[in-house]
């Protein structure tokens, strides 16, 4: 029976190769599933895995034990030009495309999908002058890549993702470098896209407040495993956040929207 998700890790562990000594265990028995048309955001605190589950959810990297299933498929068992096609990366960071225009940049999210001869069609146009326009790029799509700011480039690197029309959206720390206004931005075009084009849309953060606002579930990762994972109000506990980050918080509520909020709490001596 096919499955109903469109990525899941299952059982899955992974370790970096190359290591002296012997590489520790970065994962650790994960276990995840991830539907069309939801946010699953994913904390934890630095060295937790996160990017590291990213990579084996793209199939970058390969795990040690379990499997990613992809649509139901086992990734290590599909072509990597299939899987190209149905799973898109934004990276913490981007290596930027010497002298490249950003709507060529944007255009190469279309590789998965061209021929060998990488012939743009009318289709091919048509999407990433949409991908441009939602990104807000549109008055500086003909201006080098190198030349923009980091926030910039991000922006860059998400609508050359969108303009990829993945069925998984992978996304390590998008509104790094973004201010504010473009912040907010990014976060309505996720939870758009991602009921639009019921997409998958896995999201690694550092922001409490906007994981609380746009996620479907938070994954709440610690030292290479899974700590638990579910709706907002299950899973971002005070109780729980402070014994995974190991700091003091204050949980609140918005009075406006009711959405919880987090504040760091300094501890005095």
């Amino acid at each position: 029976m096919k499955s109903s998700f469109a990525v899941e890790a299952r059982g899955v562990s992974a370790r970096y190769a190359g290591v002296r000594g012997g590489a520790p265990e970065v994962l650790r028995g994960v276990e995840l599933a991830v539907s069309p048309g939801e946010i699953v955001a994913v904390l934890g605190p630095n060295g937790a895995g996160k990017s590291t589950l990213l990579r084996v959810l793209s199939g970058t990297l390969a795990p040690t034990a379990g499997e990613v299933r992809l649509l139901g498929e086992p990734m290590a068992q599909m072509d990597r030009r299939d899987v190209a096609r149905r799973v898109a990366v934004v990276a913490q960071s981007e290596s930027v495309a010497f002298r490249f225009a950003v709507r060529d940049v944007v255009a190469m999210g279309r590789a998965p999908h061209q021929g060998s001869w990488m012939r743009e069609g009318s289709r091919d146009r048509d999407v990433v002058a949409e991908a441009i326009a939602r990104c807000d790029l549109s008055r500086i799509a003909e201006r080098p890549v190198d030349e923009l700011s980091g926030g910039e480039q991000k922006r860059v690197a998400i609508a050359r993702a969108l303009a990829q029309e993945p069925r998984v959206l992978l996304l390590d720390e998008p509104g790094a470098f973004l201010d504010v206004r473009h912040q907010l931005a990014l976060y309505e075009l996720l939870a758009e896209e991602t009921a639009r084009s019921a997409l998958a849309c896995v999201v690694v953060k550092h922001d409490f407040n906007a994981a609380a606002q746009y996620a479907s579930r938070v994954a709440l990762m610690k030292e290479g495993a899974l700590v638990a994972v579910g709706p907002v109000s299950e899973v971002m506990t005070e109780a729980r956040l402070r014994e995974v980050f190991e700091a003091e918080l204050y949980a609140g509520e918005d009075p406006r929207t009711g959405a919880p909020f987090f504040v760091p709490v300094r501890r005095r001596a």
